[in-house]
C-alpha cells in the first residue's frame, strides 16, 4: 500500500509554490487579465502551471543587476560619464529638439552624440560586406554579440577571419545566446577558443544563474571593431541573410554601420551583456575619433527586461504617440498588446499614416496567424498592413515623419517589448532618414495591402485558429 503520507507532502509543497507564484503575480503582474488567467491556472491544475509558469510566466529578468546602482564601479563610472555628455539636439532651438527624443535619451541612458556617420545596410550581401571589411580591418579588438551563430558558409568565413586576426595579435571577445545558437557545434566555439578567442554565452549554461530564465532571450546583433565601427540591425550570422535570386523564399533584412562616438553606446551596451555573462571587464578603448564626414546626430538604445521601466513598449509609444506625419514600421513579427494597438489606432484617426510592412511568408506560421486577427482593427482605423510579397521580410524599421528613423533588432510582438534584450539606433539625419524612407518604399511596392475582407472571408475554422492563437502573444 503507497505511502499516503509522502504523496501529501508532495500535493502540500505543490499547492505551496502554487501560492508563492500567485503572491510573485500579485506583485509584479503587468495586466489584470493575464494575472487573473495565471492565479486560476495555479489554483486550478497546479501540477502543469507551476512549472508553466517557472519557464514562462516570469516578467523580470532576475540576477542582471545594473552596473550604476549596484555594479562594478569602473563600468558605472563609463556609463555615468557617458551619459553626461551632450549634443546640440538638446537644445530648445535645435531644429530636430523634441521632447519625446529626450525621452528616448532618459529611457536607454544614452545620450544623442554628435559628429557621427551612419550608413544604411540595404541587404545581407552589403551588411556582410561590410562586417567582413571592419573585422579584417581590426587592429586591436573585435567585440561580437549575435542571437543566432551557425556554421555554414557565412559562419565559417566568420570563424577563418576571426581565427586569422587573433594569429595577427588582434583580441577577440565572441558572445552569443544559448537558445538563439542551440544548433551551433561545439567545435565551432571549441576551435576559436583554442585560437584565443573569449567566448561566452548568455547564461553560459549556468543553471543557478540562468534561474530558470529560459524564457528571455538576448536578441541583440552587433559587432564594434577598435571602438571605432560599429554594426547594429536585424541580421545574424547565417547564409540565409544573403537572401539571393536562387532562393525559392529569400530573406529580406537590413543593418547599419556607425563610427563616431555613437559606437561607445554599442560598445558599453556589449560591456553590459558581456560583465554579466563571463563577469568579466576587458579593457577598450573609449575614445572613437570623429570620422572626417561625419555630422550625424545618433542615439543608441539598449532595451531589455532587466530595466527599471518596459523600455522597449515605451520606445514604440513614444514614437507612435507622437508621429505627426507618418509611423512606419517594419517588422517580421506583429502581434502588439493592447497598448500598441490603441496607439497605432489613434495616430490613423488623428490624420497620421500609419503603416506597418510585415512578411507573406514568416518562419512562424504561429505569429502569421496570429497576425490576422488584427485585420479588422486595423482597417476600420484606417492603419495600412502591407504583407512583404517576394521572400520573408526580418528586417526592424522605424519611420518616424522627417525627423527620425531607428533600425535595430525590436520587434511589435511581447517578446521584444518584454523578454529580450534589444538595441535600437536612432537618427536624425536628414541623409539617413531619407535612405530608410526609399528602402521602405521600395519595400511597399513589392507588398500587398491587406483589407478587413482577408480575415472576413476567411473559413470560421480560420478565424477560430487566429483568435485563439492571438491568446497565447505572450508567449510567441
Amino acid at each position: 500500500m503507497p505511502d499516503l503520507s509522502w504523496l501529501a507532502i508532495a500535493i502540500g509543497l505543490l499547492y505551496l509554490t502554487a501560492a508563492a507564484c500567485i503572491y510573485r503575480i500579485l506583485m509584479t503582474y503587468r495586466t489584470a487579465q493575464g494575472a487573473l488567467a495565471w492565479v486560476l491556472a495555479l489554483i486550478g491544475l497546479p501540477y502543469i502551471a507551476v512549472p508553466m509558469f517557472l519557464l514562462f510566466g516570469r516578467n523580470r529578468f532576475g540576477g542582471y543587476l545594473k552596473p550604476r546602482p549596484t555594479g562594478d564601479a569602473a563600468l558605472t563610472e563609463l556609463l555615468n560619464r557617458f551619459e553626461q555628455q551632450t549634443a546640440s539636439i538638446t537644445q530648445r532651438d535645435h531644429k530636430h529638439f523634441h521632447d519625446e527624443l529626450q525621452v528616448l535619451c532618459k529611457l536607454g541612458r544614452q545620450p544623442f552624440t554628435r559628429g557621427n556617420q551612419c550608413d544604411l545596410l540595404k541587404d545581407g550581401e552589403a551588411t556582410f560586406d561590410a562586417l567582413f571589411d571592419a573585422m579584417e580591418n581590426a587592429r586591436d579588438y573585435i567585440l561580437l554579440e549575435f542571437y543566432i551563430v551557425r556554421s555554414d558558409k557565412i559562419g565559417q568565413r566568420i570563424k577563418a577571419i576571426l581565427k586569422r586576426k587573433l594569429a595577427e595579435g588582434v583580441e577577440v571577445w565572441f558572445l552569443y545566446d544559448d537558445i538563439g545558437s542551440v544548433w551551433l557545434p561545439r567545435k565551432y566555439l571549441r576551435e576559436l577558443a583554442a585560437a584565443g578567442a573569449n567566448i561566452a554565452s548568455f547564461g553560459d549554461g549556468n543553471l543557478r544563474r540562468m534561474r530558470m530564465q529560459v524564457n528571455f532571450r538576448n536578441h541583440r546583433k552587433l559587432l564594434v571593431c577598435d571602438g571605432e565601427v560599429g554594426f547594429v540591425g536585424g541580421i545574424n550570422l547565417g547564409d540565409e541573410y544573403l537572401g539571393t535570386a536562387m532562393d525559392e523564399e529569400p530573406w529580406r533584412d537590413s543593418h547599419c554601420r556607425i563610427t563616431g562616438p555613437a559606437v561607445t553606446g554599442l560598445q558599453l551596451a556589449w560591456l553590459e551583456d558581456w560583465n554579466w555573462a563571463s563577469g568579466e571587464f576587458p579593457s577598450l578603448n573609449w575614445a572613437p575619433a570623429t570620422p572626417a564626414r561625419g555630422d550625424q546626430e545618433v542615439l543608441i538604445l539598449p532595451t531589455g527586461p532587466a530595466d527599471t521601466y518596459e523600455t522597449c513598449t515605451l520606445f514604440f509609444l513614444n514614437c507612435i504617440n507622437n508621429a505627426q506625419e507618418r509611423i512606419w514600421i517594419a517588422s517580421p513579427y506583429f502581434v502588439p498588446d493592447f497598448q500598441i494597438m490603441n496607439a497605432l489606432q489613434l495616430a490613423s484617426l488623428r490624420g497620421v499614416d500609419v503603416r506597418v510592412i510585415i512578411p507573406e511568408k514568416s518562419d512562424s506560421q504561429l505569429i502569421r496567424l496570429a497576425a490576422y486577427s488584427y485585420l479588422v482593427q486595423a482597417s476600420r482605423a484606417g492603419i495600412g498592413i502591407y504583407r512583404y510579397q517576394p521572400g520573408f521580410m526580418h528586417q526592424k524599421m522605424v519611420l518616424v515623419d522627417h525627423r527620425y528613423a531607428a533600425v535595430g533588432t525590436a520587434n511589435l510582438d511581447n517578446r521584444s517589448m518584454r523578454l529580450n534584450f534589444e538595441i535600437t539606433a536612432i537618427s536624425t539625419a536628414g541623409d539617413f532618414v531619407e535612405g530608410v524612407e526609399h528602402m521602405l518604399e521600395e519595400d511597399l511596392a513589392s507588398c500587398r495591402l491587406m483589407t478587413e475582407r482577408d480575415y472576413r472571408e476567411r473559413s470560421i475554422i480560420f478565424r477560430l485558429a487566429c483568435r485563439t492563437i492571438r491568446l497565447a502573444a505572450p508567449l510567441l
